[in-house]
C-alpha cells in the first residue's frame, strides 16, 4: 500500500473515509489498515488500495487496464492496481462502474 515502514497518515485515513462514502451504494465494502495504507474489500476480497499519502488505486487486469491508461492512471509499484484519476473520482457514475469492474475480477 505504502512504503515499507510508513505509518498510516491522516491523509490516508481521510481518503479512505471519502472513498468508502462514495462507494456506499455497493453493498459489502469494508477496509483494513495495511502497510501504512488501507486495503479496500468487497465481501472480504481486496479490490482497491488507499496508500499512506491518500492516493486511490483499483485492481485491474488486461481487459480494463486500457480504460485506466486512457484516463491517465498510473500503476502502483508492480502490483496490478492503477490509480483513480481525479476526473473519474469526481464522476460518481464512472467511479462506481470502475469499482464494479475491479470487484468483478475477484469473482
Amino acid at each position: 500500500m505504502g512504503v515499507k515502514g510508513d505509518t498510516s497518515s491522516q491523509d490516508g485515513a481521510l481518503a479512505v473515509e471519502l472513498l468508502v462514502g462514495k462507494l456506499g451504494v455497493i453493498d459489502g465494502i469494508s477496509t483494513k489498515k495495511m502497510f501504512g495504507g488501507y486495503g479496500i474489500f468487497h465481501n472480504g476480497k481486496m479490490f482497491g488500495i488507499v496508500d499512506s499519502k491518500g492516493q486511490y488505486f483499483l485492481k485491474v487486469d488486461d481487459r480494463i487496464t486500457p480504460d485506466f491508461l486512457a484516463k491517465g492512471a498510473f500503476q502502483h509499484s508492480r502490483m496490478p492496481y492503477y490509480s483513480i484519476p481525479d476526473d473519474v473520482f469526481e464522476d460518481h457514475e464512472t467511479l462506481i462502474n470502475w469499482a464494479k469492474k475491479s470487484i468483478s475480477l475477484n469473482n
